[in-house]
């Protein structure tokens, strides 16, 4: 009998591959491989979806591998991804018919200002969607590559082409093209779908110029929507049984099953997902809503807020200022002084989403003097990091209307531990770091195994992802004082980076 799930963790800047054991949770081979990231442009992000897909077979080849076991001792596949970013190909080949636009990409940010003209247009497409007019979400991306290759939207319109987020690439591409869905957390943001319909929505379609004709099929997040056939990469007939945007993935991965459960996942970008249960809570303080999971029918959502650059700023300083060699060492730097010394990185490298939501606010570093040395950036970079954590809790805390008091936290960026202590002072919280940093993919084995009817509820996996949750931890032990002083001088560095054109309406 089967006896693993295969998670494929596919993001932003690599994909990665995890084979975890049915009964104990355990992750047991992994493996992950980068791609490269395309800038056509200024503000402009791509990705090739040949090279995704490259590094998805690289993964999951080399997680079988460390594991030890082939595709034929796996029970289901569950699948998690970057979200927002779009990709449209054609039904007939499967071929992209342009680039993929990453969420990061700002080329539709003026489409967005236009729209955000109108305040009945605004104030409807958050009431419909939970969520902001913003280039973030797929829906003026989709629009663009429409409008922008030659012939696609006349093709749109006759059926030929599919639009999809990158799960519905993975699925295209494990069942030759046969099956075309997308998951409700996926779909949550898009800016298409009626969250509290979970369905794609007529009138937003309109406003946004997509064709119904793209779009693929709206299922849950832990069911049995597919089976592999003709992907070469693995055996036909393994069910696909768990989906979920990658952030929706982690919240699951760490447990977090009760309303008020928060967590924070510190990749490329920084996001902070609370559960908020079955009923949609609208943010009034800069957040979005969104759907968390569907299972069993039964819808959950959460509040979240992005920051889109967090790992991604460490990168920055590696490649592009060569101030450290590898993103492990900037611990090291930051530790050789013992503060910024008043210097303050603002990582605002892709505008700056919640809970301020200025697409044209460009990154600043303030506070520079003839003193200031490498060391100092390296610090004033992990602590710019935390700050726009702790301003997201801050709008969670004010918007639940209940204090934060533990936050569980992964990603890469998660494993520095002078990162995860300031981020514990300065957000005045309790930080639980996860023993197994794979939280991402761990969640989406575990909606795999929930889909495929191998758990019978959540408390079991709740229990399995027991171990893997516990691991160190770091309580606030800076005094207030010195709190409302690093946030004086973080609010002051806001305020010279802003655009003057922020665009949430709360």
């Amino acid at each position: 009998m089967p006896k693993h799930l295969l998670a494929i963790d596919q993001g932003t800047t690599g994909s990665t591959a995890l084979v975890v054991e049915v009964a104990s949770g355990k992750t047991i081979g992994r493996a992950t491989t980068e791609f490269p990231q395309h800038y056509p442009q200024p503000g402009w992000v791509s990705h090739d979806a040949g090279e995704i897909w490259t590094s998805v077979e690289a993964s999951v080849k080399g997680a079988l591998a460390a594991a030890g076991a082939r595709g034929e001792d796996l029970a289901a596949v569950g699948i998690t991804n970057q979200r927002e970013t779009t990709l449209v190909w054609d039904r007939a080949t499967r071929r992209p018919i342009d680039l993929a636009i990453v969420w990061q990409c700002r080329r539709t940010a003026a489409v967005c200002d236009e729209l955000k003209k109108d305040p009945a247009t605004v104030a409807r497409v958050r009431e419909k969607t939970g969520l902001v007019i913003d280039a973030y979400f797929s829906a003026t991306k989709i629009a663009w590559l429409l409008d922008h290759v030659e012939g696609a939207r006349a093709r749109a319109e006759k059926g030929e082409l599919a639009f999809g987020t990158i799960d519905s690439f993975v699925v295209s591409q494990l069942t030759s093209g046969a099956v075309h869905v997308t998951d409700v957390t996926n779909a949550s943001r898009t800016l298409l779908m009626n969250l509290a319909r979970a369905e794609w929505d007529p009138e937003l379609l309109a406003v946004f110029k997509v064709p119904a004709s793209v779009l693929p099929k709206i299922v849950g997040s832990a069911e049995e929507v597919a089976r592999t056939r003709g992907a070469g990469l693995l055996p036909d007939g393994l069910p696909i049984a768990g989906i979920a945007g990658d952030q929706q993935a982690a919240l699951f991965g760490q447990a977090c099953f009760e309303p008020g459960d928060a967590k924070c996942t510190y990749g490329t970008g920084a996001f902070a997902l609370m559960n908020i249960g079955d009923r949609p809570l609208w943010s009034d303080h800069g957040l979005v809503t969104t759907a968390a999971w569907r299972i069993g029918g039964k819808l959950t959502y959460a509040l979240e807020g992005s920051a889109f650059i967090a790992g991604a700023a460490v990168q920055w300083l590696r490649d592009g200022l060569g101030v450290i060699k590898s993103a492990k060492d900037v611990e090291a730097l930051a530790r050789s002084v013992p503060s910024s010394d008043g210097v303050v990185f603002v990582p605002a490298l892709a505008g700056m989403g919640a809970p301020h939501w200025d697409q044209d606010a460009r990154g600043s570093i303030t506070g520079i003097t003839r003193g200031t040395t490498a060391a100092h950036l390296a610090r004033a970079t992990l602590e710019g990091i935390a700050f726009e954590v702790r301003d997201l809790l801050d709008a969670m805390s004010k918007d639940a209307r209940r204090p934060i008091s533990r936050l569980r936290v992964d990603g890469g960026a998660a494993e520095n531990d002078l990162l995860m202590q300031f981020q514990a002072d300065v957000a005045g919280v309790v930080v639980e770091r996860a023993a197994d940093f794979e939280a991402t993919g761990r969640g989406a084995a575990m909606l795999a195994g929930v889909g495929a009817g191998l758990y019978r509820d959540l408390s079991e996996v709740a229990h399995l992802t027991s171990g893997a949750v516990a691991g160190a931890r770091f309580e606030a032990h800076m005094s207030a004082s010195d709190r409302d002083a690093h946030l004086r001088r973080w609010a002051a560095a806001l305020e010279r980076t802003r655009s003057g054109r922020a665009g949430y309406a709360g």
